[in-house]
């Protein structure tokens, strides 16, 4: 096969070809001129889509926000892709692999809201902002500021800098329930100084689930000639957003999460013009100082994984982002509501429906995170994770579109047993 007729018979690799998604179809066919909002409650409505994935039968699954698994239609891509990319060998890595993959790192722009020339896909969040960390030019006393509730993977990346160059970092606290926006921007321009060269942020805070105002911390640190990095592990295809809403200058974030891409790929965002301010962590031939395509090199990758990200924006799409946002922000405040003023529960996630949507955090007092994890999984069959940072001691509870009510009653049950 020539690289012409293998480009017009791209529809193998899933870039062209219509989906099949069985229970997704039945849902939608099921939900014509009804709202998000409507739809949000509508258990009929997700236990179509909830078809669509073969769930684990031994625990009820409340730990999506590390990796949430493939529906069966996107698992069935991938590893076809796995399957022709291995026939194909090295002709397809020669041939056409760099412009399948600007095919879908411009879908995923599109998505993002963002110019193809922006965005580059990496292996996960921790890369792309760990290439803006340590890629930029840092002189003894520059001063970067972040949170302490920030990812530890990030915080982590902050001290070596600091080893290696004498840079300083200034460590906040985020409260867990502000009372305005203004609280939250405030605590971040007070950290500012003539020496702060960046500021690292989450669009939302993964033990908490905690939505940030980035766009109005983006504005007042611009305002004082500093550089904003976002970081939105959680954020993106989780709630609706795009890039221009944020003004950020640099966005990383994973897509094996809230958009279920097979493990091993995210993106970061670059805003035109700031290439330039980085090194890369690896060398590429001589390119334009703003090419992001020069931050971008990391030797022979996993194309296929690559692949796939085009096939679950297409399910991603399907289903709708409004509706998407709207069920998770649903599920949230389903367990939420009726655990907040559970006596010796302590619900660390913000009240404020525009603070939060899928993610909570949930703690008991006088019982251990790990413990708390543990009885759940042994005595109730819960799986979750336990978080056990500054301010923030309790159990964060990820859902998914798969989700049900019934099994959100259970963990609310269990929780309510234990706090008694």
């Amino acid at each position: 096969m020539d690289k012409r007729a293998f480009l017009k018979n791209i529809s193998f690799l899933g870039l062209g070809a219509p989906m099949a998604f069985a229970g997704l179809n039945k849902a939608l066919a099921q939900a014509k001129n009804k709202s998000p909002k409507e739809l949000a409650g509508n258990e009929n409505f997700w236990s179509a889509i909830r078809s669509d994935y073969k769930l684990k039968p031994d625990y009820i699954n409340l730990e999506n926000g590390y990796y949430c698994f493939l529906p069966q239609e996107t698992m069935n891509h991938f590893i076809n892709h796995v399957k022709e990319v291995n026939y194909q060998g090295s002709w397809y890595m020669r041939t056409v692999q760099w412009e399948n993959k600007k095919k879908v790192g411009a879908k995923l722009a599109e998505m993002a809201g963002c110019s193809a020339d922006e965005l580059v896909i990496t292996r996960n969040t921790t890369e792309s902002l760990d290439l803006v960390i340590a890629g930029i030019d840092w002189k003894a006393g520059d001063e970067a500021i972040m949170a302490a509730q920030d990812y530890g993977a990030m915080l982590n990346q902050f001290k070596l800098v600091n080893k290696r160059h004498g840079m300083v970092n200034k460590i906040l606290s985020l409260p867990n329930h502000p009372k305005s926006d203004d609280e939250i921007v405030d605590l971040y321009a007070s950290a500012i100084t003539d020496k702060t060269k960046l500021l690292m942020v989450c669009h939302m805070v993964n033990i908490t689930g905690q939505i940030l105002p980035v766009r109005k911390i983006c504005d007042m640190a611009h305002s004082k000639g500093v550089q904003v990095m976002v970081d939105g592990a959680h954020a993106f295809a989780h709630i609706d957003f795009s890039m221009d809403d944020l003004n950020c200058d640099y966005y990383g974030t994973s897509l094996h999460k809230w958009l279920s891409v097979p493990l091993g790929a995210g993106f970061l965002y670059v805003k035109n013009g700031k290439a330039s301010n980085l090194w890369p962590l690896f060398a590429e031939d001589d390119l334009d100082p703003n090419d992001i395509f020069r931050l971008n090199h990391t030797g022979t990758h996993p194309v296929h994984t690559d692949l796939a990200i085009m096939n679950a924006i297409d399910y991603h799409n399907k289903i709708g982002m409004k509706r998407k946002e709207a069920r998770l922000r649903f599920l949230q405040r389903y367990w939420t509501s009726k655990l907040r003023n559970q006596p010796n529960v302590i619900v660390n996630t913000p009240e404020d429906e525009t603070r939060h949507c899928g993610i909570g955090n949930v703690g008991i007092k006088g019982i251990e995170p790990s413990d708390f994890a543990k009885i759940l999984l042994e005595k109730y069959k819960i799986w979750t994770v336990a978080i056990n940072r500054p301010g923030v001691r309790g159990l964060r509870i990820t859902p998914n579109v798969y989700t049900t009510t019934e099994e959100l009653d259970a963990f609310v049950a269990a929780v309510k047993e234990l706090s008694a």
